[in-house]
């Protein structure tokens, strides 16, 4: 018995929608992650590129728990001296709750080509609106 292989042309992608509402931003990133890289197909391969499109709806009604809205900060340099830019996490989920669940996924995939080809199929909403009815995409419950 030999094992499977996965080749690039024979992989199947799907779209799937992860609603963020009410639930925890690391957790909701954790499946999100898991459906780019494509590890909950039986068929996964770890050098090929198998995972499918997620769009992550209501991103501003996630939860960060414990003291994290005040105690967590996104850090960033503008390659200057003293250029480093810092904002607050409470301050980061009240304008800008697509960059926090953004910047969480991408934390969570590998940093090479094939985790910045699985970046493309991410989509985030803070509402509950999207503009992508026509690819059918299933609900992923967790």
């Amino acid at each position: 018995m030999s094992t499977f292989m996965a080749k690039p042309a024979e992989v199947q992608r799907k779209w799937y929608i992860i609603d963020a509402a009410g639930k925890p931003l690391g957790r909701v990133a954790v499946k999100a992650a898991d459906l780019l890289r494509g590890k909950v197909k039986p068929e996964f391969t770890p050098h090929v590129d198998c995972g499918d499109h997620v769009i992550i709806i209501n991103a501003d009604k996630a939860v960060l728990t414990g003291k994290k809205l005040e105690n967590k900060f996104y850090r960033r340099h503008t390659g200057y001296v003293g250029g480093l830019k810092e904002v607050q996490y409470k301050t980061l989920m009240a304008t800008r709750p697509e960059l926090a669940m953004t910047l969480a996924v991408k934390g969570m995939v590998p940093d090479t080509t094939i985790g910045r080809k699985a970046m493309t199929r991410l989509r985030v909403y803070s509402g509950d609106a999207h503009k992508h009815a026509a690819q059918k995409p299933e609900v992923w419950e967790f």
